[in-house]
């Protein structure tokens, strides 16, 4: 068994989902351990572990060393903080928001935590928030009333910091500027989300995508994530703990329509392929998936291990673009199954994009 095997094996057992740990001889963790944290996991691989250790799955002599074991319980104990700090600065927000009549719908990472055997443990590095057309105000409000810092270097959303937690403000869920396709989709997402769904934290409504919304969102999200750089197992996990809870409210028609006009068809397909083998997910809750072992394998193998590896740098524009244009150029089979727009197009369109907010040039 490979590493990157036991890896998917613990996160199964993390899940509370069967695991196989045929020919298991001994592990070594602190292999395991960086690998799960490169791909956002870390906690649910813990909790995997924990769970192999408590069912007798793995003996004494295969169990991680010490110094991995206080390595691994340091990071979940991290992840675990972090949570709570997301979990305040959402309540800090929707006081002042609601104060002054402006709605907030929380993207990916909150609201996804909660299909989680363990929300404290979905890794999340920030909030995403869009706020029904009252970006502009509500940012203008958090200078005046709390003298918040708000950069305003990026397309589709502003940035500052609440009880030490990044916050994204979206004007659009999705970069426009990038692609052209994105319009049209981004059309979908602002219609959907007066669909929004709303929740109660601590006392505070504040509002999440209903499952359509939030089915398009995620899917799109990863799309562009996978096509300009990589994704992670966490996306696939995210995506595979989003279809248990919601694989019904979904419309699948629908969805897939827009999938195959965008060219993100075998996209869709490999993403519920990978939830099924990976997550167990049914496959008659995916109606009309095509399943392509070949492309399913090729992704999966550059999440585990990238095709193109190459570090950014860190310093020097001339450095940083040629470094940019390689990796767009390596990723060309990725953009042709997320996007409906040519090489040659979106080459000049990012261009433009980069031109319009240089220090965009320096971001993923």
């Amino acid at each position: 068994m490979t590493d990157t095997q036991l890896l998917i094996q613990t996160l199964r057992s993390g899940l509370g989902l069967p695991y196989r740990l045929s020919g298991l001889t001994h592990p070594n963790w602190a292999i395991i351990y960086r690998l799960a944290t490169r791909q956002g996991v870390a906690a649910i691989a813990w909790d995997g572990i924990e769970r192999l250790m408590r069912e007798g799955a793995i003996t004494a002599a295969q169990m991680p060393d010490k110094a991995t074991k206080l390595q691994w319980a340091l990071t979940v104990e991290q992840t675990e903080k972090r949570y709570k700090k997301q979990c305040r600065a959402i309540v800090k927000l929707a006081d002042i928001y609601t104060s002054n009549n402006i709605k907030m719908l929380i993207l990916k990472g909150y609201g996804l935590s909660m299909m989680y055997p363990t929300p404290a443990h979905r890794s999340c590095s920030d909030i995403d928030i869009w706020l029904f057309g009252d970006q502009q105000r509500a940012d203008d409000i958090l200078r005046q009333e709390l003298e918040i810092s708000i950069a305003e270097d990026r397309h589709h959303h502003t940035v500052f910091n609440i009880e030490g937690v990044m916050i994204e403000n979206h004007y659009d869920f999705l970069n426009t500027h990038s692609h052209r396709s994105n319009r049209d989709i981004e059309a979908h997402l602002k219609e959907l989300a007066k669909q929004a769904e709303s929740i109660e934290i601590e006392g505070r409504i504040v509002y999440l995508p209903n499952a359509n919304c939030h089915a398009l969102f995620l899917l799109r999200h990863a799309a562009a994530h996978f096509a300009a750089v990589e994704i992670v197992l966490r996306h696939i996990i995210d995506w595979a703990m989003f279809l248990e809870h919601n694989h019904s409210a979904i419309d699948w028609t629908w969805l897939r329509e827009v999938s195959r006009k965008h060219n993100m068809e075998f996209f869709l397909d490999a993403m519920n392929g990978l939830a099924m083998e990976l997550c167990d997910i049914d496959p008659a809750h995916l109606p009309a998936t095509t399943r392509r072992p070949e492309l399913e394998q090729r992704i999966l193998n550059d999440i585990l291990t990238p095709e193109f590896c190459a570090p950014q740098p860190k310093s020097g524009f001339l450095h940083i673009v040629w470094y940019k244009l390689r990796r767009w150029w390596a990723n060309r089979w990725k953009h042709k199954i997320v996007y409906r727009d040519g090489l040659v197009r979106t080459f000049f369109t990012q261009i433009g994009s980069h031109l319009a907010k240089p220090k965009s040039i320096k971001q993923l």
